[in-house]
């Protein structure tokens, strides 16, 4: 029995919405995308009557098992073709111009056609035809005087793209009105398939969120998490004006325009240019990053002496294999992108990050026989929504705090506008369904600060955002619950020995944690774990000096009497860590005393093999990266005293400095020896 919001969408909706457990029983026999099977049952199945649908359903088997092609029976239905002289097909087809014949030609995928000559006219009113495809019943017609000659077989007597012919957007608007907000959002998940008994609030917005570039122009979203989560569904099977490029190597050419033909790319023929597995994308060509932060940042793009503009949304979706606390610990959340696309000034370009890792996994019992929207109706509502905007909605209520920049606050609009254009596109809505839409658009907007400032140190160091109440002045901050918890170095007193501190990897620092154990020896050392070449380097100087100079410290003791084992400890899998020598020396000397050092202790600094000291580089970044970790205190030479005045005061609140003046008053400091 249809429960009453299945009765109230097909009351509202009459004709427009059809039950979603028939695709799933008839699309495993036919391997089309969701909206080309829903396109058809829509057209029998948009009822509530059992007997009605039974029919129905029957009706599209027929029609799919009659003119569906599936790549093994091609050539049945190319002899089909020749024997009648005209058969319908179901097929996704691709166009191509031939520059030698000034011609275009079709290819359909599973028929194996790919020469088939098509009508200029036919290209211009379909341009997608020519970026990706478009699936569409065509009549094929069988040309026997091509026989022997070098026009084709087949001809296109008739090509109906399968889409929804006509959508009034008014109706949508209108009724709406007969539904809750709560009610409109189940909808719309039954809409995408599934049963939102399953889903707690928080999951349901997550899921729907995932159609925010199919309603937002120029939108730029990226979603990482675990797999098995449905993150590119939507993209492949939920719109015709989608497309879905699997991770692979593309081109600026493929992507904004072919300089040669003169041929639009992808960004110009479709609303939304989706990457699956982004980790594995790969750009042919070096200014393709540089193209695509323009594109991102301004919706234009120049080739040539061009300048054009576009509006499809950019989606980024890809796999983080670890868990996020693990990645937090030692890296950032963009680890998974290309390391050509780690970039800053790219990531800035981010109006919002899913955190993936937070929806379930698909099961499937997650999938209901509720009704829903019939997708490409579904699809041409989210399409028509791309023409207005909401993004002003917010100053009606609220003001942004001081940590978000004009691009900040450019983000969390259209995260916003897109929210109240899917949930309320007739325009209505209360204040507290607007502050929530508010704070969940912060919160995504600010997970990807979080990630600059954890990759670019204090240029990206205002991450606190908030918003001001406009009616009681009441400042609320917006936090990220992943960020909140667990840091790299734990309080508390660690055992003798172990050290943690900052290096330098091609102007990158890195956290490392050095462990030593000083057991009675005849004098050897050995460093393991990742150190790269300079660290070893830097290990050994430590060591030499201390040999040298340790009676200074402990007159009894001699290195000789020692072996020294140390193992480095890598988290953020760095290729090197060098300005660590002052840090594997106190970590040695601990070792040797059995004497652990100051809680919550970072340990910078370089020194050479007289035991002179080097000035720390970058200071401000190496603490704030020290107090991202969870540094408490920080251990610098004397020679940085006069780079205080450029550190924030917010970071000399949140760490004790302590300066040595040699290597072993580093080692005395460090473990508050007198």
């Amino acid at each position: 029995m249809p429960s009453e919001l299945d009765e109230k969408a097909l009351t509202e909706f009459s004709g427009r919405v059809v039950r979603k457990d028939l695709v799933h029983d008839i699309k495993s026999g036919a391997n089309v995308p969701t909206y080309v099977l829903e396109y058809l049952l829509g057209q029998y199945c948009a009822t509530d009557d059992e007997q009605s649908l039974k029919e129905g359903v029957e009706t599209v088997k027929k029609i799919l098992s009659r003119h569906y092609v599936r790549p093994d029976e091609a050539e049945y239905v190319k002899s089909e073709i020749r024997q009648t002289g005209r058969h319908r097909v179901i097929d996704k087809v691709t166009v191509k111009l031939d520059e030698n014949a000034d011609a275009y030609f079709a290819s359909f995928v599973n028929l194996g056609l790919s020469d088939v000559e098509v009508n200029e006219h036919l290209v211009s009113k379909h341009e997608k035809l020519l970026g990706g495809g478009i699936w569409a019943i065509v009549d094929l017609e069988y040309i026997p005087e091509n026989a022997g000659g070098a026009g084709s077989l087949f001809g296109i007597a008739e090509f109906n793209p399968i889409q929804v012919s006509r959508m009034d957007i008014n109706e949508v608007k209108e009724g709406r009105r007969a539904f809750s907000r709560d009610e409109w959002r189940d909808l719309l998940l039954q809409s995408v398939g599934f049963d939102p008994s399953h889903f707690t609030d928080r999951e349901k917005l997550l899921l729907l969120t995932r159609l925010l570039p199919m309603c937002e122009s120029n939108y730029n979203y990226v979603e990482l998490g675990p797999r098995g989560t449905g993150k590119s569904y939507v993209y492949r099977e939920m719109s015709p004006h989608s497309i879905l490029v699997s991770g692979g190597k593309t081109t600026v050419a493929k992507l904004f325009l072919n300089l040669n033909t003169g041929q639009i790319g992808l960004v110009g023929l479709w609303d939304v240019v989706a990457f699956d597995e982004v980790g594995g994308l790969k750009f042919q060509d070096s200014e393709a990053v540089q193209i695509l932060k323009d594109y991102m940042e301004s919706g234009s793009f120049s080739r040539g002496t061009e300048e054009m503009s576009a509006q499809a949304s950019m989606v980024y979706v890809g796999n983080i294999d670890l868990d996020v606390e693990g990645v937090l610990k030692s890296s950032h959340l963009f680890e998974p992108f290309p390391e050509d696309m780690q970039d800053l000034a790219l990531i800035d370009r981010f109006h919002y990050y899913l955190p993936g890792w937070e929806v379930p996994k698909m099961q499937s019992d997650f999938f209901g026989d509720q009704y829903g929207f019939i997708v490409d109706y579904f699809a041409e509502y989210l399409r028509e929504m791309r023409k207005e905007t909401y993004s002003d909605e917010v100053n009606k209520y609220v003001a942004f705090g001081d940590h978000l920049n004009q691009r900040d606050e450019k983000a969390v609009r259209k995260t916003v506008s897109g929210l109240l254009k899917m949930l309320h596109p007739h325009g209505e809505y209360e204040k507290e369904h607007l502050i929530e839409y508010l704070e969940f658009a912060m919160e995504g907007r600010r997970r990807v600060k979080e990630q600059l400032k954890r990759i670019g140190g204090m240029e990206y160091r205002a991450v606190e955002f908030s918003y001001i109440d406009q009616a009681t002045r009441d400042e609320v901050y917006v936090t990220v619950d992943e960020e909140a918890d667990e840091t790299l170095i734990p309080q508390g007193t660690q055992r003798a020995g172990t050290i943690y501190t900052i290096g330098e990897d091609e102007g990158q620092n890195a956290v490392f944690r050095i462990e030593t154990q000083a057991l009675p020896g005849k004098g050897k050392s050995n460093i393991s774990g990742e150190p790269g070449r300079g660290m070893k380097d830097d290990f050994e100087t430590a060591y030499d000096y201390l040999k040298a100079n340790i009676h200074e410290m402990s007159p009894d003791e001699s290195l000789d009497d020692y072996d020294v084992n140390v193992q480095v400890l890598n988290p953020s899998n760095a290729g090197e860590g060098t300005e660590t020598s002052v840090a594997f020396l106190v970590a040695i000397i601990s070792g040797i005393l059995d004497r652990p050092v100051r809680s919550g202790l970072v340990v910078l600094g370089e020194a050479s093999l007289m035991g002179e000291l080097v000035k720390v580089n970058s200071l401000v970044d190496k603490l704030q990266l020290a107090s991202d970790a969870g540094a408490k205190q920080v251990l610098l030479p004397t020679e940085n005293k006069n780079d205080l005045a450029k550190v924030p005061n917010e970071l000399l609140d949140e760490l004790q400095l302590v300066f040595y003046t040699d290597p072993l008053n580093a080692a005395t400091k460090a473990m508050n020896l007198k």
